[in-house]
């Protein structure tokens, strides 16, 4: 049976500022007993290659006594040949039991991915992000029991509900990001993220709890990351640098949220949003009539885009 539906004030009035969270909430920290990797494997996720060598690298040397295995596997979300390499090698894998999603970038200019033609900003943090998702349902069901089912995690934003979202009433909506004029380099990522709540939203309605558990999750702003590279060397680079330093959280203490998500609540969080390790309400579009209008026409859309792996048909199946 599905958990009941959590219920959220959503006025902004009630909630505390994003700068007072940022300054003054830190989300716990996980006990090391709750997030043991003795004999299991962990797969950093990464592209190029290097990127995740350096993390592995970093992860192994914080941890003692421990024989896990951590392996580097490439992924490029700006190529479906990349994505599903990724998920056939996937497939392999004895057991699968949590996955995060967390990659995502920050475009400073224009630009339309050479493959797809869509722009990079939500062909990556959306329609990729989507993609990678329902092809590695099916493996996380398989290699969980029903009583016990894998998790899956969405890193999302709290600037989800910060976007201003003028292509809200453009049809088809994925086609309106790919105009020039439609750019704006903060609001077009604020968006990508809006569109994940509108995607896990759609897809937890459909996929049952003895799938897997889905959710989205907010580690925050943080400091010492390679989002904003492209924005390095501008004088609005340097200066939103300079804030994410003042008030941003560390990588280490963004990370936290993550590794709740993964090893702590229950099954309500299944097609919920997580911030600073509690349940928080999505943006508000998403409850809102014209949200689940603009949701439902993005699933639609999403469908027809990725047709060519057979998502629709592989959530049809899962649902039964």
């Amino acid at each position: 049976m599905a958990s009941p539906i959590p219920t959220f004030d959503i006025s902004p009035r009630k909630e505390a500022s994003f700068l007072c969270r940022q300054l003054l909430v830190t989300p716990l920290a996980v006990s090391p007993q709750e997030v043991n990797l003795a004999g299991k494997t962990a797969i950093v996720q990464c592209w190029p290659g290097l990127r995740g060598i350096a993390a592995r690298d970093s992860i192994s040397s914080a941890r003692t006594n421990s024989d896990a295995v951590i392996e580097v596997w490439k992924l490029d979300l700006s190529s479906y040949d990349s994505i599903i390499a990724f998920v056939d090698r996937a497939q392999m894998l004895e057991r699968l039991g949590v996955i995060i999603l967390n990659a995502s970038v920050f475009k400073s200019k224009f630009e339309l991915n050479p493959s797809t033609q869509h722009e990079e900003a939500i062909q990556v943090n959306y329609i990729s992000t989507a993609l990678l998702t329902i092809l590695l349902l099916p493996i996380i069901k398989a290699k969980n029991h029903p009583e016990n089912p894998g998790r899956i995690l969405l890193v999302s934003s709290e600037s989800a509900a910060w976007a201003n979202f003028k292509e809200r009433d453009e049809r088809p909506l994925l086609s309106a990001f790919d105009k020039p004029q439609n750019f704006d380099l903060i609001d077009r990522y604020y968006v990508s993220k809006l569109l994940i709540q509108f995607f896990v939203s759609q897809l937890t309605a459909r996929i049952p709890l003895t799938v897997a558990v889905i959710a989205t999750c907010n580690p925050g702003l943080c400091y010492g990351s390679n989002l904003h590279r492209e924005t390095w060397g501008t004088l609005p680079g340097s200066i939103f640098g300079g804030i994410k330093r003042v008030v941003g959280r560390s990588l280490s203490i963004g990370a936290r949220t993550l590794t709740d998500g993964a090893v702590q609540h229950g099954q309500e969080i299944h097609g919920q949003y997580l911030g600073d390790c509690t349940l928080k309400p999505m943006a508000p579009i998403v409850y809102e009539p014209q949200g689940k209008i603009i949701a439902e026409a993005l699933w639609e859309e999403t469908m027809a885009e990725l047709s060519f792996a057979e998502v629709e048909r592989i959530v049809h199946e899962l649902s039964i």
